[in-house]
């Protein structure tokens, strides 16, 4: 069983089959597993701008947004609700899906305070 990741749903098919391809050149059997639809944030959307603005007015900086090439699941929930509007980000991790598999630890306070001014700032604006 074989499962790519992608931003871009056609590239990760894209993807899939040049691998399918070259197992099937060595003559194995090859199956794709479901994986993650791809998603790609739109870096005007609401959520990411009041996001930023969490960020900013927390740490004093602008934080660096930019797509990551992982699966999210940011993916299925447009599946359902294609018009979300959704923003991704969490603690720094390293090693994902490996025997060495870790998170950076500060990291994760840092993150807690984001999501926690982020939800605030979302809840100021229904007043």
């Amino acid at each position: 069983t074989t499962s790519q990741r992608s931003s871009v749903e056609s590239r990760k098919w894209d993807i899939a089959y040049q691998v399918e391809a070259l197992f099937k050149l060595a003559g194995a059997e090859v199956t794709h597993g479901d994986g993650y639809p791809g998603w790609q944030p739109n870096l005007e959307s609401p959520i990411m701008a009041i996001a930023r603005d969490a960020y900013k007015e927390l740490y004093g900086v602008t934080p660096a947004i930019k797509a990551i090439h992982a699966g999210l699941e940011c993916g299925l929930f447009l599946e359902k609700y294609p018009h979300l509007d959704m923003v991704s980000f969490g603690p720094t991790l390293q090693g994902v899906h490996s025997p060495s598999e870790r998170m950076h630890i500060p990291a994760v306070e840092k993150f807690w305070g984001q999501i926690k001014r982020t939800l605030e700032k979302v809840a100021e604006l229904k007043k």
